[in-house]
Order: C-alpha cells, then sequence, then structure tokens
C-alpha cells in the first residue's frame, strides 16, 4: 500500500517547516520506501506498518503544537511491491511516447 499523508501543526503561524521536518525525520527513520514533496509525503509497505509510521509522525506535531491537522490518501493494493518508482515510471513512459 502507499499513503500520501500531509501532517501540519494549527494555530503556531505561517511557519511550520520545522514542525514538518519533525514528521518527516519519523518517515525516513522507519525504514520503509518514502518520497516527501512541496505537499505530500509517501510512504509505501504494510497496512500495520505504514499506519504505525503515519500515528508516530502525527505524534511528533503534537508533541509541539496543540492541534494537528492530518490529510491522507491511500492506494490499497495487496501484492503490489514498488509503486512509488513504477506508478511514476509508467506516468513518464507514457508522457515520452507523446
Amino acid at each position: 500500500m502507499i499513503v500520501a499523508f500531509s501532517v501540519s501543526p494549527l494555530g503556531v503561524g505561517e511557519d511550520v517547516g520545522a514542525y514538518v521536518a519533525d514528521a518527516v525525520r519519523v518517515v525516513r527513520e522507519s525504514g520503509l520506501p518514502n518520497r516527501t514533496d512541496a505537499m505530500f509525503t509517501s510512504i509505501e509497505g504494510e497496512w500495520d506498518e505504514v499506519m504505525d509510521v503515519v500515528k508516530r509522525a502525527v505524534a511528533a506535531v503534537e508533541a509541539r503544537a496543540g492541534r494537528v491537522s492530518l490529510v491522507l490518501k491511500a492506494d490499497i493494493r495487496p501484492g503490489v511491491t514498488d509503486g512509488l518508482t513504477s506508478k511514476v515510471a509508467t506516468v513518464e513512459r507514457h508522457l515520452a511516447e507523446g
């Protein structure tokens, strides 16, 4: 499964980069395949391990902010691995074909 999620503190002002970095650090230290862009962090693995990482990422932000927003989207497709790479490669292949 692939989960794309965004976690942000609420009520701390506009500069939330340090809080988001706390969450991304948890994801990167998990050892699961992941990718971070300007809007979301995507992580790939089995249901329980991915949700555990998301929960710990939220807790990392919550430790410094009293209120947290979480947006989550999941692609639940048993048996598929390396989806973070293969899904993008498929789109790039179609773009290259014109």
